[in-house]
């Protein structure tokens, strides 16, 4: 028998990492490990339920048991996922469909309980995603406007620098140009 563990604020391959390390300090046997959920051997009893709980949140995580929560963020794992860690310009689904069929579920049962549950739309968030994407990929200053336009699979220069503006409430070039902190932490959106 194995348990999974779904977990909030794992954004990132570290996130990844350091959920490992805390599971591992335990007795559990970890079989699988991906954003958002673990899959340990066995069943879990409710008192190693709470540790994992108290360790995870000291590492800034939470598990998840209600199903809803666990659905939705799944979804946004999956949003994270092919937004920071996969080439959007070679994507040949949109995200609906790539949605509905990772998890096996209506896409409008999904869009309106994340709508319900985040106070935004899953357009909105995979927007939120993209751009602080293109903020890392502006700051990292090694890609032209056009290549990142292309790379995050927007139709145009015009179609990114318009959405960047309606997001952060600046042009790119005026984002390059600010030195103050300005990207988001992932979880936080």
């Amino acid at each position: 028998m194995k348990t999974d563990l779904f977990i909030k604020n794992m954004v990132c391959p570290r996130c990844i990492k350091v959920v490992k390390s805390v599971l591992e300090a335990t007795p559990l046997t970890v079989t699988d490990m991906q954003l958002g959920k673990a899959t340990v051997e066995g069943k879990v009893t409710e008192q190693q339920l709470q540790a994992i709980s108290v360790a995870l949140q000291a590492e800034g995580f939470l598990l998840i048991d209600d199903k809803k929560q666990q659905l939705v963020a799944a979804i946004k794992n999956i949003v994270v996922e092919t937004v920071h860690y996969s080439e959007l310009d070679e994507m040949r689904e949109n995200f609906s469909s790539l949605l509905a069929g990772k998890l096996q579920k209506d896409y409008h049962y999904l869009s309106s309980l994340f709508s319900e549950m985040e106070g935004v739309t899953i357009e909105q968030y995979i927007i939120q995603q993209k751009i602080e994407r293109v903020k890392e990929l502006l700051d990292y200053n090694e890609l032209s406007l056009s290549e990142i336009s292309y790379k995050m699979g927007y139709s145009s220069v015009a179609h990114l620098s318009g959405q960047f503006k309606k997001v952060t409430g600046l042009t790119p070039s005026q984002f390059k140009q600010v030195k103050t902190p300005k990207r988001i932490p992932l979880d936080k959106l």
